[in-house]
């Protein structure tokens, strides 16, 4: 009888705790949940914002190029086409970041749209990069065509600075997405286990 009393303690104190750790799991989840929200909230932000600066850039740019600087219309549409390539691409690299409820999704699929994203943003630099190449290039040539050797070197100057600051700009804002991206994946995979 002493035995049986015991025996039905133990049940008892066993699905206690199960239901403490079921509640526990569901509270580990939500905080989980709610810090991969605030992370990829960030990342759409910042991305917004890039894409409302580069929406900008298209007349300063031809402001600036055409108005200003004299180059040519056709420099001015390849630079606008750029900025509008750039938009494309982030807007296509986090439209399924942006949907409301994301994040009250199944976590595997989280996962891979969360992962998706990562790797388009990282292969972004692998057209990006090569891309600002040639239009520096263009930018030197349109440049010496207008203002000959001295302005060049004056143009030059400034694209130096321009282009060494918008860089360090650049890959720190790269980097912290990757890291926010990285950031959601590893809590993903810290919550399926």
């Amino acid at each position: 009888m002493n035995n049986d009393f015991e025996l039905e303690n133990m049940r008892q104190q066993m699905e206690m705790l199960k239901k403490k750790l079921e509640q526990q799991e569901i509270v580990n989840d939500r905080i989980m949940r709610k810090s991969m929200k605030r992370n990829v909230s960030s990342i759409n932000r910042r991305n917004l914002s890039v894409c409302i600066l580069a929406l900008f850039m298209i007349p300063y740019c031809y402001w600036a190029f055409i108005v200003l600087a004299h180059f040519s219309l056709a420099f001015w549409i390849a630079t606008a086409l750029f900025f509008l390539v750039c938009i494309g691409y982030t807007y296509y690299n986090t439209k399924d970041l942006i949907r409301p409820g994301l994040m009250e999704e199944d976590l595997v699929e989280v996962r891979r749209k969360v992962a998706r994203a990562k790797k388009l943003d990282s292969q972004w630099l692998l057209i990006g990069i090569p891309l600002v190449v040639l239009w520096i290039c263009w930018f030197a040539y349109e440049a010496y065509r207008v203002n000959g050797a001295d302005g060049l070197m004056g143009f030059g100057f400034a694209a130096l600075i321009g282009g060494t600051v918008g860089a360090i700009i650049g890959f720190r804002i790269h980097f912290k997405t990757q890291r926010q991206y990285q950031e959601i994946i590893d809590q993903i995979e810290d919550i399926s286990r």
